[in-house]
């Protein structure tokens, strides 16, 4: 029998999958704030990788859109964030795109005697960047111009505001030696215009590292946004987004309960490894099913190929010191759970050479830059990366087996 049904999970990066499961909370947060008429809170999207970050955000821009809001975004690039001209390149950009599309009535900032004061336009990027290069002052000054400018003509569409919407935000950084702040200018400009009433909401999706850094830039931006941390999904959800894009009648495969029960348990609910491990599963039952052989979920051979697909580009980056470090921290009481420099310290103290507080803290504040740790708020680390403790533990267990 020769089977042509396609594979509906689809765990690659920013890809919507079939189902989505769960995540109904958060959109509700998120209408919550498209009823602001004065933005008093804008919103960062956040949690570990995998979890579905970039899904989510694009299921929230029609759902803007019905609630009769523009939005305009992109991902942020390092790029973006070398200094304060890209960053407010990036939203002249945007707002250009929007901008350019909208004939209305144009404030002529070139009156001669016997010109008329509007005239019937679109307002391309070179326009905008025009108002960017003829207004004095530093670059917060020059931007808000800009913003104050396209909201005299986005206003007269009647839509409520616009969402500037972006992803990876935390690329965003300031750069106190080169004396070039992007992220503070991005938060100044904000909160400026939006003392203004004019509605641009911000929407920032990112690492856990996000936060701390918008806090660290500027202290009221505690006060400036609503934090939407995306947790892993309950067990209900998980089982949802495992059996649901299986319910078309045309379907060879379907997963067994005690292959669903090992699926939920192994992805430990995170959207991508759910994807991830059922698409191989599908992909074996399918050819299993062709040759009359027995269904049953090759887990261990599943997890390599995750760990060689997903885990091992990043363990690659890290120190044979880090190593040690990590390997302490996933063998510790709290696993795959927050911790303080203080149990790590003590927790290496069964190793020939230990770490002390010192040099903990250096190693995790490396490491926090290259997205494996994450510090929150109240001095205690985490994982920036899903189910890492189980990968860690894995290659320890093939190491000391050879």
């Amino acid at each position: 029998m020769k089977v042509t049904f396609e594979n509906p999970f689809k765990p690659g990066a920013g890809h919507r999958p079939p189902y989505l499961a769960g995540r109904n909370d958060e959109k509700s947060e998120f209408k919550r704030l498209l009823t602001q008429t004065t933005i008093l809170e804008n919103a960062v999207l956040t949690g570990l990788r995998g979890v579905g970050k970039t899904v989510l955000l694009d299921e929230l821009k029609p759902i803007a859109q019905v609630e009769n809001w523009f939005w305009v975004g992109n991902d942020l690039s390092e790029s973006a964030s070398l200094n304060e001209e890209n960053i407010a390149l990036r939203l002249i950009s945007d707002l250009s795109s929007l901008t350019s599309m909208i004939r209305v009535e144009v404030p002529n900032t070139q009156m001669g005697f016997n010109a008329d004061p509007t005239a019937e336009s679109t307002v391309s990027f070179n326009r905008l960047k025009d108002v960017f290069v003829q207004t004095p002052g530093l670059v917060s000054d020059k931007i808000k111009a800009v913003l104050e400018f396209a909201w005299a003509i986005i206003s007269q569409t009647g839509k409520k505001g616009v969402i500037f919407a972006y992803d990876e935000a935390q690329n965003l950084s300031d750069h106190a030696a080169k004396d070039q702040f992007p992220l503070s200018l991005l938060l100044d400009v904000f909160q400026s215009i939006q003392r203004k009433d004019i509605p641009f909401m911000l929407l920032l999706s990112g690492l856990p590292t996000l936060f701390p850094k918008l806090v660290d830039a500027r202290t009221y931006a505690e006060r400036m946004f609503k934090i939407i941390f995306l947790e892993k999904l309950g067990v209900k959800d998980s089982l949802d987004a495992i059996k649901k894009p299986m319910d078309d009648k045309k379907c060879p495969v379907r997963f067994n309960e005690d292959s669903i029960e090992l699926i939920v348990e192994c992805s430990g609910g995170y959207p991508y490894f759910i994807q991830f491990i059922c698409r191989e599963t599908f992909d074996i039952f399918i050819q299993r099913i062709s040759a009359d052989q027995n269904l049953s979920v090759p887990i261990d051979s599943i997890l390599r190929k995750l760990d060689r697909d997903f885990f091992a580009g990043r363990w690659a980056k890290v120190t044979d010191r880090q190593r040690e470090l990590l390997t302490v921290i996933a063998e510790s009481k709290n696993g795959g759970g927050e911790f303080s420099v203080q149990e790590v310290v003590e927790a290496s103290q069964r190793l020939e050479k230990s770490f002390s507080s010192s040099h903990v803290n250096q190693m995790l504040n490396k490491m926090i830059d290259g997205g494996i740790i994450y510090k929150n708020r109240h001095a205690r680390y985490s994982f920036a990366v899903p189910l890492l403790d189980q990968f860690i533990l894995r290659q320890k267990s093939d190491y000391t087996s050879l």
